[in-house]
């Protein structure tokens, strides 16, 4: 097998945040990159896919055994269970199925990147201290971001690997069938609207209308990743990793619906879960109509995990001074990041052209 300078692993490379770390790696010079994922990834363009189920150790062992030049490990694999205790068992498993394959058969491996998010400081849960930081107490667990660190720190302890965190917040990019992509949320229900000849409504409360909100664009979170595998000052640390702006949905959601060349209108709080879910067959018509990419509509966007975000009506910010001090400069202006995102989406056939 050749040896490339820096071999990358991304396990979950089907998600947005996995698969937009595999496309910036297979960017890069000098660089090899496998992506693994239980189901048929889509193509990427110099990824060599994984086809492996991180739960089962005996087909870990399959799959990566041979892959004796990983330097660096991408772990953005997540099963989603409603229990807490129940999410903690299954996602430590995933990283130490993964872990206990690659440490006995990768010698050369360098440096881990492990995805938290809002969940490390309650965003799940409720108002909570704003700006968060990296160094606020924890909540009571289990939460299965505290136990996978945990794990990673003690695994970590006397090899000459490193690893670091890098939290987010609600990572926006492009994927399909994944749970939690807030981009595809906005653009499959502003193109619903806009079929539908309705304004863009927001589908929330006033106050969550109203409060401070922030965002990751996937791109911005795949440099910081590259970034943290190659600096000695990001070793064994924890970073919050934003686009680096604030904003109110109340300003930015009109700029939202000019990009869809759509009149906007007051929010009024419905559950997308209940009012999208009948909309498959629409879809289906708009599919045939516009000549969109066949996506099943249930893969497209979470829209409970769309109720989620906007029905959180409290500030949600995090300071990113810590990844700037130790120099991680990238940042993007978030209502740009979602314009040339809806934009891709079109170019892509996903969403439909503007008429």
């Amino acid at each position: 097998m050749s040896h490339s300078k820096r071999s990358v692993l991304v396990a979950g490379a089907q998600g947005v945040t996995g698969r937009a770390a595999a496309e910036h790696f297979c960017s890069l010079p000098d660089t090899k990159v496998y992506g693994l994922c239980r189901r048929k990834l889509e193509e990427i363009l110099g990824l060599v896919p994984i086809n492996v189920d991180l739960l089962s150790l005996e087909d870990v062992e399959r799959a990566i055994t041979p892959m004796e030049d990983i330097t660096h490990i991408v772990f953005a694999a997540y099963v989603e269970k409603d229990a807490p205790g129940e999410r903690s068992a299954v996602n430590v498993s995933l990283l130490r199925n993964l872990l206990d394959v690659v440490d006995k058969n990768a010698p050369g491996l360098r440096h881990v990147t492990l995805y938290q998010g809002g969940k490390a400081y309650g965003a799940d849960l409720g108002p909570f201290k704003t700006p968060a930081r990296e160094d606020d107490p924890r909540l009571m667990g289990p939460n299965f971001y505290y136990d996978q660190e945990d794990f990673l720190k003690d695994r970590q302890s006397g090899r000459p690997w490193h690893y670091t965190i890098l939290r987010p917040e609600a990572v926006s990019g492009f994927a399909v069938g994944n749970p939690m992509n807030l981009i595809m949320v906005i653009g499959v229900y502003a193109a619903i609207s806009n079929e539908l000849g309705l304004p863009l409504r927001f589908p929330g409360p006033e106050e969550a209308y109203k409060a401070l909100y922030q965002i990751t664009s996937a791109h911005i979170l795949a440099k910081a990743t590259a970034w943290a595998g190659e600096t000695a000052s990001a070793a064994n640390e924890v970073f919050n990793i934003t686009n680096g702006d604030y904003f109110r949905w109340q300003f930015m959601w009109p700029k939202i619906a000019r990009a869809f060349q759509m009149e906007v209108a007051e929010p009024i709080p419905i559950s997308l879960k209940v009012y999208m879910a009948d909309k498959g067959p629409l879809w289906g018509r708009m599919t045939e109509k516009y000549k969109l990419k066949p996506i099943p509509y249930d893969e497209l966007a979470s829209w409970g995990f769309g109720d989620f975000i906007f029905h959180s009506a409290f500030d949600n910010i995090a300071s990113t001074i810590k990844a700037r001090q130790h120099g991680f400069h990238d940042c993007i202006d978030s209502e740009d990041m979602f314009t040339s995102f809806f934009a891709n989406m079109r170019k892509r056939h996903i969403l439909p052209p503007l008429h």
